[in-house]
């Protein structure tokens, strides 16, 4: 068996931080087992689905690093649809209702008032050829449902363990509406069985549609696939946040985000395992496992993103990163201003340091310091570390050390109380440039 998996995004809009989880995961769990990752585009909804976010799907996932490996879209596939829709009414596992929404509604108002739960009791199958006749001619026109079978439905969810559900107590679900256009349960099995899917990674709100969908499985004599419901993801204050369905890619890209901090973060979001600043995704491939999920709605935190994000950019080679930096900039300084970034484009501002000028505010008492600084900057070898040299000769001559040595010098340089290691800034700087700057302050 290949293990293939598949991500399965309506294009009715841009992918946000909970989508880009699960199509990590089916990816990653496609790669750990050396399978298949399908990209499936779920666009039976034409009114709301749009190429632009086809188009966009797409990028984010190459943005992500997820290359997949075949791609299929729904609204190709509506001949395969009516195909096994047609033998499923001819075998009775679907039938016709005729109840409009404001009826169904009135009816289950009136089963809570009764204190029963509000389950759709197939009054449809009680009609007959001439009954069905008479209200079409009235001008109604049915919708279909899927007749389930009033029998224990059971699985070994990967993360969730075994799962129960009750048919009895469940309504028989809606799966094409009147106008012909199709609801997300049916097509999904249709084309689970067809991609040859084997493994189906999604949210825990899909856990009640899995037990529906099983017996759908069963009604077109095919295997089912293995399911893993993930816990939802909530935000940082703990509590279920609207506002993680608006951060996408576009967010993540505007924040200064790399998609290794991203792909490390949502990776293990969820599992026992620690969050580690992978540059290279095959540590997580490696140690994917649906055993080590948890059951708790899984935290996602931006502070934690950033952090993370900060300690990838430190690992990110000069040519990872090339196309993002100034013109001018090279890789000796691109490793010496590295460390001190928490963004790559925050590496332009350093490098307009280092080309200067600079705007310094110095203390009247450390003046004279710097004119001594100056002398000695122009007598050391600039070949083989300035800032040793500088530092050490100001010692003998001034007989600071520590802050007040160091801190002077780097502001006199830089404009800045902080920054990159002045041993690996000074070269950048370069002589002539060191002598202006020390002399002007």
């Amino acid at each position: 068996m290949t293990v293939t998996t598949r991500f399965a995004p309506s294009p009715t809009g841009t992918l946000h931080v909970g989508n880009l989880r699960t199509a990590l995961h089916n990816w990653l769990f496609a790669r750990r087992h050396g399978g298949r990752f399908l990209l499936r585009i779920d666009d039976t909804d034409a009114e709301r689905s749009e190429d632009r976010h086809v188009e966009s799907i797409r990028a984010d996932l190459a943005w992500m690093g997820l290359g997949y490996d075949g791609e299929e879209r729904q609204s190709a596939r509506a001949d395969r649809y009516e195909v096994v829709f047609a033998d499923l009414v001819a075998r009775a596992w679907v039938y016709p209702a005729y109840e409009t929404p404001d009826e169904l509604e009135l009816r289950r108002k009136v089963l809570l008032g009764r204190g029963l739960p509000p389950v759709y009791e197939r009054t449809a199958l009680s009609l007959g050829a001439a009954e069905r006749t008479d209200l079409e001619a009235q001008g109604r026109r049915p919708h279909w449902r899927f007749r389930l079978d009033h029998v224990p439905i059971l699985w070994d969810d990967l993360i969730r363990g075994p799962q129960r559900f009750d048919a009895a107590t469940m309504s028989d679900p809606v799966i094409r509406r009147a106008d012909g256009s199709w609801l997300y349960l049916l097509p999904s099995v249709i084309d689970d069985v067809d991609m040859g899917v084997t493994h189906v990674v999604r949210g825990e709100d899909h856990v009640s549609n899995t037990a529906l969908q099983l017996q759908m499985f069963q009604a077109m004599g095919a295997q089912p696939p293995r399911f893993a419901h993930e816990a939802l993801l909530t935000g940082s204050e703990g509590k279920l946040s609207k506002r993680l369905g608006s951060l996408g890619v576009d967010h993540f890209r505007e924040e200064g985000i790399e998609p290794q901090a991203l792909m490390a973060l949502l990776g293990r979001l969820g599992t026992s395992d620690p969050i580690e600043p992978f540059v290279d995704p095959a540590p997580l491939i490696e140690s994917f496992d649906f055993a080590r999920f948890g059951r708790a709605p899984a935290r996602f935190d931006q502070a934690e993103l950033a952090g993370l994000n900060a300690k990838i950019v430190h690992q990110l080679d000069f040519e990872a990163v090339r196309g993002r930096l100034p013109v001018a900039m090279h890789s000796a300084a691109w490793e010496a201003i590295r460390p001190n970034l928490s963004r790559v484009a925050e590496a332009a501002e350093w490098w307009a340091v280092v080309e200067g000028p600079v705007d310094a505010t110095i203390a009247d008492e450390d003046r004279a310091f710097l004119a001594q600084a100056a002398q000695a900057a122009s007598a050391i070898d600039w070949d083989a570390d300035p800032w040793a040299q500088l530092t050490s000769a100001l010692k003998e001559v001034s007989g600071r050390k520590g802050r007040a040595l160091f801190l002077p010098l780097r502001l006199a340089l830089t404009g800045r109380d902080h920054g990159p290691d002045m041993a690996a800034l000074l070269p950048l700087i370069g002589k002539d440039r060191t002598l202006q700057r020390l002399r002007r302050a």
